[in-house]
């Protein structure tokens, strides 16, 4: 119950905080998400455009393609592709392509026993991609994972997940993104041998064989997806993008133009109570004196300005009712840029004085 009513508190803090300056920091936030959803819309479309003109080649055709590239574009970019094959292990291959021994320097999944060259992405051993089916015929790719910090096309092989009890930093968690903390997850997750997966990144040629290596423009290197789901997938999050991006700019706009709308307003009114204070203030000093004199006297406690607790009670503020200040310190409540009841804090529009019959 005590780490509920913190969240609440906190809640309602946050919300007092994005509605204050009546609105203008939730629309400074909405801008803001609106400007990253665009940012991430225009990189998106990029890295669409790219895998798009990425042409899908076989392992054993990619050796061809770079001799035919580096005779023709020597001083150019280097080729991007998309190459699909079957995972092995380095070791198993020697210089010639043939295979030698699979079993060694190959890492072994805790759990499951599996044969794996990453296991829990801590621990990697150099991999090749072969052609499925034809290995060790084939030729194979190298890939080189130097740099790279893209999600990787893990398997899990062991899941267990104990509950814990949520504690009172659960929301804040929650609030920024990060996934509700419901438990504690023990997971084992490795690249078998075997796995067929497809490979996105600029492909040269090293010593005669060819290797491949992330992209950092791009969202994907290693991943189960073929090149048409990619496209999908990126197609799918670019509209998303897009049409988060406008959501949230018209909404930004709005609450902005609604801030500043009301600010204007707010600023123009106390301008011109400002303009008539010196009159005003001249012509309330004998009122003000009268104040003193009917005050002269013991005054109740229950009757005492709530401000200056020296005159009584004379004025009442509009529209609340409350009768809670003298007519001095209603005159000053009424020259702020915001003005409020001090008893309630609704917005005063004037006040009224109050006379004894």
């Amino acid at each position: 119950m005590a780490s509920r009513a913190h969240e609440q508190a906190l809640a309602a803090m946050l919300s007092h905080l994005a509605l204050s300056f009546d609105g203008a920091i939730l629309g400074a936030a909405l801008a803001y998400a609106a400007v990253r959803s665009f940012l991430n819309f225009t990189a998106n479309s990029k890295s669409l455009a790219k895998i798009r003109e990425a042409p899908t080649l076989s392992v054993s055709d990619l050796r061809s393609l770079l001799q035919n590239h580096d005779q023709d574009h020597q001083d150019q970019e280097q080729k991007l592709v998309i190459v699909r094959g079957q995972v092995e292990a380095k070791s198993a291959v020697d210089g010639s392509g043939k295979k030698s021994s699979r079993d060694s320097n190959v890492l072994l999944s805790q759990e499951s026993g599996d044969k794996a060259v990453i296991l829990q992405r801590t621990q990697t051993v150099p991999f090749t991609l072969v052609e499925g089916g034809q290995w060790p015929q084939s030729d194979y790719v190298i890939v080189n994972m130097d740099g790279s910090s893209h999600p990787l096309p893990l398997t899990m092989v062991y899941h267990q997940l104990q509950p814990i009890v949520a504690s009172r930093y659960t929301f804040i968690q929650a609030l920024f993104g990060h996934e509700y903390p419901v438990g504690v997850l023990h997971e084992e997750k490795i690249l078998p041998l075997g796995k067929c997966i497809s490979a996105v990144g600029i492909c040269n040629s090293k010593d005669g064989i060819p290797e491949i290596k992330s992209c950092k423009e791009l969202p994907y290197f290693l991943a189960d997806m073929t090149k048409d789901e990619m496209v999908a997938d990126l197609a799918f999050k670019a509209k998303i993008l897009l049409w988060s991006g406008i959501v949230l700019g018209s909404l930004s706009i709005g609450v902005l133009g609604f801030a500043v709308m009301r600010n204007w307003n707010k600023w123009k009114l106390w301008r011109q109570r400002h303009s008539q204070q010196p009159s005003h203030t001249t012509s309330d000093e004998d009122v003000s004196q009268i104040d003193d004199d009917e005050d002269a006297g013991d005054v109740p406690e229950g009757q005492l300005c709530v401000i200056c607790l020296m005159r009584r009670r004379r004025s009442a503020f509009i529209p609340c009712g409350h009768l809670a200040c003298c007519h001095t310190c209603a005159i000053s409540v009424e020259s702020e840029v915001s003005p409020k009841c001090p008893l309630c804090r609704q917005p005063v529009r004037n006040s009224i004085r109050i006379f004894e019959c």
